[in-house]
């Protein structure tokens, strides 16, 4: 994979408190996520990012997860269309900053919806997660942009988790990141699979960035799994994100 340069994030909002999520994990802790979330930003600059930081949006409470707005590839920019009615405001201002960086940026257009925590790129191969926030039709539109870009695309159904790379990762050299509700994948067998244990299935959601993976901390088993495979980690506390379904990937734009 092609190492990457930029990130783009946003700092939590006061609202987040009241974001979507499934996890039964209590509300978060806004000042302590504020806390994670300048660590998280400082692990991307440790992996040799430039990274923007954009301001909370109190509008948006779950906007901080900025990766479901838009997928960043080499070869151009594609604003998606969230399948959540309240995050589809969220990409109005990610397209003027993403105009900034990109002279070729595409969009999904409704009926199509998107969320771009669906889409897992495996070198230039991307795999699209069919979920309750990603329909056929927005991975259809996807596709095909992605086609004309010169990548290759396919759908994988979601049955568990939010998101696809909810419980899969690619890492560098052709590893994957990967936890029980897709290990019986079959086209994801050709990958050297590093396995996540039931008990951490939450810890699968990490990110290659560069020479670094960043993890999850307190998934001693899945940190010690990545690191016989040869990467070299970095530990993160995201429990305040965790509580509304998101993890280490949501919560940026890498390019």
């Amino acid at each position: 994979m092609k190492k990457y340069s930029h990130a783009i994030v946003r700092i939590p909002c006061r609202e987040m408190i009241h974001g979507l999520t499934t996890a039964n994990l209590g509300k978060p802790d806004y000042d302590k996520a504020l806390v994670q979330h300048q660590a998280y930003s400082d692990a991307l600059k440790r992996c040799g990012l430039e990274v923007l930081v954009l301001n909370p949006d109190n509008r948006y409470p779950d906007s901080t997860f900025v990766e479901d707005t838009a997928l960043l590839t080499t070869r151009g920019a594609i604003i998606t269309n969230p399948g959540a009615p309240s995050r589809k405001g969220e990409i109005d201002e990610m397209q003027t900053v993403l105009g900034q960086y990109f002279k070729d940026v595409k969009k999904i257009q409704a009926p199509g919806t998107l969320d771009a925590g669906d889409v897992l790129m495996a070198e230039s191969h991307f795999y699209i997660g069919l979920s309750s926030r990603t329909n056929f039709e927005g991975a259809k539109q996807l596709i095909q942009i992605l086609t004309q870009l010169g990548f290759s695309a396919s759908t994988i159904p979601v049955h568990e988790g939010l998101h696809l790379k909810s419980g899969v990762a690619y890492l560098n050299h052709h590893y994957l990141v990967i936890n029980s509700d897709f290990l019986a994948e079959p086209r994801f067998q050709q990958y050297s699979l590093i396995k996540v244990i039931n008990q951490e299935n939450y810890a699968a959601n990490c990110l290659w960035i560069n020479d670094y993976v960043l993890v999850v901390s307190g998934f001693p088993k899945t940190k010690e799994a990545i690191e016989k495979a040869g990467f070299e980690t970095v530990e993160l506390d995201v429990s305040e994100f965790r509580k509304l379904d998101g993890g280490l990937s949501c919560l940026s734009l890498r390019f």
